[in-house]
């Protein structure tokens, strides 16, 4: 019914400004001859003889056969005579527009009598909702009445609707809105730019639109061909009830993508954390098969895979250390995030260079409507961030920076030597967008940060990154755009020692990446979506440079030579919805990597262990010169079978390779880590993953259970032999081998979205194993068994819990439990000649105590009043609320003769914390 009514004020509205009655004109002729044909043959037929135009539903018609035959008789009597026996009904108006419907007849015109008489300027003060305006819609109540044009063509057929869905206070792209026509059961989600095209038949449509925290929206859209509908969403603000997140309900069950978490600033929030302030990778670590080795870290162990195997890209520019002050922190400010998506499995064929997983992370554009400003004072760390527009609706500009003042909790400590200490940390991010035209808009970001502490002796420690991004998105047409991608990555640091003038010294690391990309999306129509491209990094790595300091120092230089080498890669990859059910992505990554020079090779006796005995040759090669060369495909698949419209089940498949190891002397992350590229002696690694996963929602998709199962096999990654040396080794080869490894498990989630109680519960089993059986016996480890790695926590189980009290109060519950990670431990010692030697135990052969720790948090928000200067909050919060002392290493130490071990705990009591956010 609603589409009758839709139609009669439609043909009342036309029908305001055309002749009366009895001032029609005669109605054309036609001649038609079909037998048996379909209805659009007939409506072909029709438009090529006279200027009538029809508007019909294609759903209602696609079955319905004519049989007509007319010799230059009236249109209304063809019309009459081709659908007596069909259930079409036609009527006519004004303008030479039909409108064919199916069971119902419309009236294109209505009685003088149907309205009361108004005022003279009734009218003109009201919108007409059937009036065609621009494609570009604001948002407000009558948008969602309004006809909206689009296109110019013919009456049947298809047509591409594209466009951008924006926040309208700010004009910040939505990422992830479903755009959708739930009579055609078509629709498609928006990318990382707020971009969508949807290709539907010609017509009149309802597209609504859904965000995440935004309004429902409806546009009424009557597609004549090919056109562009930009749209603009409210936030939704709920004054009297509580919060329903209906946006993307079923992604759940009906994405294709498996293996990936996404998250908002406003899920983060609602965490606690460790002093107070929302940590992405803090957060990142309550997803399951997400562990870490220990507290204070914020190395990512992903499906049993090490730290190094992950993609941290930052608006696509690759983060190399994402921690600060010790780990503690994680490198990014909260108030610039737009999103950020975790890549467990599928990983989709653009990504490339990382085993285990992607984790990537998007800023906001800033505010293209108004000056704002937003930040947060808490115990050690205070941050500011301020956007707005440079040219309204067109630019924007964002700046957030942090910085800590941590020295005085420092000098609390009971231990004179800690009092001596010092730490700190800054970080400062830069977003800028312009939009020079509907087609072409350019996007740059900046990032800087720096590390310095000293703990307990003059040793400093520095450590930075830099990083640096420009986009250019081009729109070629409604069905195809591409992103042209250049990216900086710079990490280094700096170790100086003064204790003793005469061995003062400087270690220096260095490693820089240079990115170049071209991303294609090209949408054909709504059962495929194409994406391919080329990418091409260039790695410039300084391993490592001692130099003296002080003019009486005795330290010796010593810089080891600069590594260099270039991975590019080309990939191409569909999605496509065979049916209703069953939809498939397939995708072919392929990347080829160059050892270059300058470099001298060294060369070993083949077959034997890689030592300075069995060296036989140096090899040099001049500059550009490729000493090694390796490249193979990346295969990449999914596949998502809907059982019912609330469950589904999903598989996929994906092998990734590696070119660029990190070589570590400790278990957790630290500034000291440094990355080889693979060469000659170094070969790169290679990994496939298997998943198969079940998804189920419940009680109207507001509660979401998954149950994903995977299993992982690596070769070629890094291992140590016994005492390796990592730091200076001009033959860091002779120390490491090639390890193979595999990892399996379950994963068990429970999210609920919605209600005063929301939150998720997670468990996941899994493990992780090492095998060393290459090469000579004297390079094996545990007898080539497999044996766990250092990152092997069989059981984890995490409780997120959020409870809203009223709107303006709330409180969040953090509990998390895993089994302790793997060590190796002294067991004797033992005497050889006149030297004591300890014997230990197999590698990895035992376990420090399980990991378990409750955090809490209150958080007490100001009034919500729209006109007022800053709208502020208080959170109030204790982490590890039960005190326990997890262990953060452990540690042995020969005491009157016997070995003793200790366990160092950093947060062995509750930490209350106190912050103050604001925004403006």
């Amino acid at each position: 019914m609603k589409h009758l009514f839709s139609f009669l004020f439609l043909g009342w509205v036309l029908g305001m400004a055309t002749p009366t009655r009895g001032q029609q004109p005669e109605p054309q002729r036609v001649s038609v001859s079909l037998q048996q044909a379909h209805f659009a043959e007939l409506v072909r037929e029709i438009e090529a003889q006279v200027p009538y135009r029809f508007f019909f539903n294609p759903a209602a018609v696609d079955s319905v056969v004519v049989t007509v035959r007319a010799q230059q008789q009236p249109l209304p009597e063809v019309l009459r005579q081709a659908l007596q026996n069909t259930p079409l009904r036609f009527a006519i108006d004004a303008q030479n527009r039909i409108y064919v419907t199916r069971g119902v007849t419309i009236q294109t015109e209505l009685p003088d009598s149907f309205f009361q008489p108004e005022p003279a300027n009734a009218l003109a003060s009201s919108p007409d909702p059937a009036d065609p305006v621009p494609a570009t819609s604001r948002a407000g109540s009558t948008s969602a009445f309004k006809l909206y044009e689009i296109g110019t063509g013919s009456a049947t057929g298809k047509a591409t609707l594209a466009g951008h869905v924006r926040e309208a206070k700010t004009g910040e792209p939505v990422v992830g809105a479903t755009v959708y026509v739930e009579a055609l059961n078509a629709g498609t989600s928006t990318d990382q730019f707020g971009f969508f095209s949807l290709t539907l038949p010609v017509g009149r449509h309802e597209v609504k639109i859904r965000g995440i925290g935004f309004k429902n929206t409806r546009r009424q859209v009557l597609l004549r061909g090919d056109g562009k509908l930009d749209i603009e969403t409210e936030e939704d603000i709920t004054t009297l009830r509580e919060v329903v997140i209906e946006a993307e309900k079923d992604r759940n069950v009906a994405s294709l993508q498996m293996g990936v978490e996404r998250l908002d600033v406003k899920t983060m929030r609602q965490v606690p954390t460790a002093f107070g302030e929302t940590d992405v990778l803090r957060v990142v670590l309550t997803l399951p098969g997400v562990k870490s080795v220990g507290e204070g870290n914020t190395g990512l162990n992903v499906r049993g895979g090490a730290t190094d195997q992950n993609l941290i890209l930052f608006n696509d520019a690759t983060i190399y250390n994402p921690s600060h002050l010790f780990g503690f922190f994680s490198a990014f400010n909260p108030d610039v995030i737009k999103s950020v998506e975790l890549y467990k499995s599928a990983i989709p064929a653009k990504y490339g260079g990382r085993l285990s997983s992607v984790l990537d992370i998007t800023t906001r554009d800033g505010n293209k409507k108004k000056f704002s400003g937003s930040g947060g004072i808490g115990p050690l760390t205070s941050r500011l961030t301020l956007e707005g527009p440079l040219v309204k609706d067109k630019s924007s500009f964002l700046v957030g920076g942090r910085s800590s003042y941590s020295d005085w909790i420092l000098h609390l400590l009971p231990n004179e030597s800690f009092r001596q200490s010092s730490a700190s940390f800054y970080d400062v991010s830069a977003h800028l967008s312009h939009e020079f035209n509907e087609k072409n808009t350019v996007y740059a970001t900046g990032y800087l940060s720096t590390d310095k502490f000293r703990l307990a002796s003059d040793t400093a420690y520095k450590y930075l990154n830099q990083n640096a991004s420009l986009k250019w998105r081009h729109t070629f047409n409604n069905k195809l755009y591409g992103v042209l991608t250049g990216a900086l990555s710079r990490y280094q640091y700096d170790i100086t020692s003064q204790r003793d003038a005469s061995v003062a010294s400087e270690l220096t690391y260095q490693i820089k990446q240079y990115n170049a990309q071209a991303d294609f999306s090209y949408l054909p129509n709504a059962k495929h979506t194409v994406d391919f491209g080329v990418s091409s990094v260039l790695y410039h790595v300084s391993p490592g440079g001692l130099t003296p300091v002080g003019s009486e120092s005795l330290i010796k230089t010593d810089v080891l030579p600069r590594e260099q080498g270039l991975e590019s890669a080309l990939y191409l990859s569909d999605r496509i919805d065979v049916s209703p059910r069953l939809s498939v992505a397939v995708g072919l990554r392929y990347s080829l990597y160059n050892a270059l020079g300058p470099r001298e090779v060294y060369r070993y006796v083949p077959g034997q262990s890689k030592t300075l005995n069995t060296l036989t040759d140096t090899v040099a090669y001049g500059p550009g010169r490729v000493l090694a060369t390796y490249h193979g495909p990346e295969y990449r698949f999914s596949a998502r079978y809907s059982l019912t419209a609330v469950s589904s089940v999903k598989a996929s498949f994906n092998r990734t390779r590696q070119y660029i190891h990190m070589l570590s002397n400790t278990t957790a992350m630290s500034p000291t880590d440094i990355w080889k590229l693979s060469d000659a002696n170094v070969r790169p690694q290679v990994g496939d993953q298997y998943s198969v996963g079940y998804y189920h929602n419940f009680r109207a998709n507001t509660i979401e259970a998954s149950v994903e199962t995977y299993y992982k096999s690596t070769k070629d990654f890094v291992d140590y032999k016994g005492g390796a040396t990592l730091i200076l080794n001009r033959h860091i080869e002779t120390d490491i081998v090639n390890a193979v490894g595999k990892a399996y498990g379950v994963e068990v989630m429970l999210r609920k979205l919605t209600g005063k109680i929301n939150g998720w519960v997670s468990y996941t089993y899994s493990r992780s194993l090492v095998q060393v059986n290459q090469g000579t016996p004297a390079d094996q480890v545990n007898g080539g068994e497999y044996y766990p790695s250092n990152f092997d926590k069989p059981h984890d189980f995490t409780l997120i819990g959020n409870y809203r009290f009223s709107r303006r109060i709330s409180s969040s519950l953090n509990f998390t439990y895993s089994t302790g990670r793997p060590i190796t431990l002294p067991l004797a010692k033992y005497y050889m000649g006149s030297a004591t030697r300890v014997y230990y135990s197999e590698r990895n052969a035992y376990r420090v105590p399980d990991y378990y720790r409750a955090d809490f948090a209150l958080n007490l928000e100001g009034n919500h009043k729209v006109k007022k200067l800053a709208h502020g909050s208080w959170t109030f919060g204790v982490y590890n609320l039960t005190g326990r002392k997890n262990p953060y290493s452990v540690y042995f130490k020969s005491v009157g003769g016997q070995i003793r071990g200790y366990q160092l705990s950093i947060f062995g009591q509750p930490i209350p914390t106190v912050t103050y956010n604001f925004k403006f």
